[in-house]
């Protein structure tokens, strides 16, 4: 059963995106425009002050690279981490991923972590992974961190809201030399040496307006900053259109165009694995807590699927047994051969007493890139040739630490 708060999320969804009718919606509308522009000049009234350094940034003298974008949700944004963080470990960077861990819970008790002297490090951030052993399940580290964890060997993942403080961890006691700020673009209180900025062709700017009216974070013009810039879900279709309208804005900036590819579909509970032909002809149900549940469900059409089932819930959303329980009760009764969930929202689904009816998949994504190879590979070579870090005395330290 879904909570007040989510049912409003969910209303609110509808208004920002137009799909909500009627007087109350409109008047909504109407509140979150005036919002918007106050939200608008807070932004760049702080984009200001970090830019003209009357507002410090923290610099680790060590390589930070941010993946982040300028809207809310949807863009793909884990799986290009994913593939970024892989390729530099083999590249041989060690690399800690920080992220925040949104809607994660908080640890019962402090986490034991003993570095490889056998020492018991204070303050720590949320260890999702030291590269070596994942320690902390979907619900305190976030499902996006447990999945990079999950997927992801010889890389840390660790969980703060501070980043500044687990990027500290990540120097002293991983031995790390390389940070990945995921969804990073607005975290300004740590230098980033790159930007890397995603763009999702099906829906570049958002709605077009500033949160909360919108899903912009950021005006358009903010693209300027990105070292680079990776369109994502584009369907391995021309993006002439759209790389125009970002050069307005960024001229100099290399651009990628790329696809969030399906790959096989696995089984969330056995871990059996079938070719995406499986799903050619078979009535399928999709159950999904994403930001943009229309573009998986499309993904699953154009793989010969009959959708004939799509259970929505909010973003992140933790599922309770009892509403699984009632889906699962659905599809069994409308006789689908099968249900398919993201890879993300797997995470979050507990294995129930008995297996249930219909089998249930995640559908494995990877990002393949079909256009600006080249540009992907100089800004691999690029982290890669930077140096090592430098000595703590150099660091410059915020002043909230």
């Amino acid at each position: 059963m879904k909570s007040r708060s989510e049912e409003f999320e969910e209303w609110g969804t509808e208004v920002i995106f137009g799909r909500a009718k009627g007087f109350r919606a409109a008047m909504m509308r109407m509140i979150l425009r005036g919002a918007s522009w106050l939200f608008r000049l807070v932004v760049l009234a702080r984009l200001y002050l970090f830019h003209s350094s009357i507002a410090r940034q923290a610099r680790l003298g060590m390589l930070v690279v941010s993946v982040g974008n300028i809207t809310v949700g949807g863009t793909g944004k884990t799986p290009v981490v994913e593939l970024l963080a892989r390729t530099l470990t083999r590249r041989g960077r060690k690399v800690a991923i920080l992220t925040r861990g949104y809607k994660s819970a908080e640890l019962d008790k402090p986490q034991e972590w003993r570095d490889k002297d056998g020492r018991l490090p204070e303050n720590l951030p949320k260890i999702a992974s030291d590269g070596k052993t994942r320690y902390l399940g979907p619900l305190h580290s976030g499902d996006e961190p447990f999945m990079l964890a999950k997927n992801l060997d010889g890389v840390a993942v660790l969980v703060d809201k501070n980043r500044i403080k687990s990027g500290i961890f990540a120097i002293e006691h991983l031995g790390c030399d390389t940070l990945l700020l995921d969804d990073g673009m607005q975290y300004l209180k740590l230098a980033h040496e790159l930007d890397i900025v995603l763009v999702d062709c099906g829906a570049p700017f958002g709605t077009g307006a500033m949160l909360p009216r919108g899903t912009l974070r950021e005006p358009r013009s903010s693209l300027a900053r990105a070292s680079y810039i990776i369109l994502t879900k584009c369907g391995g279709k021309p993006q002439d259109e759209l790389i125009s309208a970002i050069r307005k804005y960024n001229p100099v900036a290399d651009i990628i165009v790329s696809d969030h590819g399906p790959r096989y579909l696995e089984n969330v509970f056995t871990g059996e694995r079938l070719p995406l032909e499986t799903l050619r002809g078979k009535w399928v149900a999709c159950l999904s807590g994403i930001a943009r549940p229309e573009s998986f469900e499309n993904s699953l059409r154009s793989l010969g699927a009959h959708v004939e089932i799509c259970r929505r819930f909010p973003d992140h959303h933790w599922f309770e047994q009892t509403e699984l329980q009632e889906f699962y009760d659905r599809c069994a009764d409308r006789a689908m051969d099968m249900i398919v969930t993201t890879e993300k929202d797997a995470v979050r689904l507990e294995k129930p007493e008995e297996n249930p009816e219909v089998p249930i998949y995640f559908l494995r994504i990877e990002v393949e890139i079909y256009q600006g190879r080249e540009a992907w590979e100089r800004c691999v070579d690029r982290i890669c040739g930077i140096s090592k870090p430098r000595p703590r005395d150099e660091w410059m330290p915020s002043s909230s630490l």
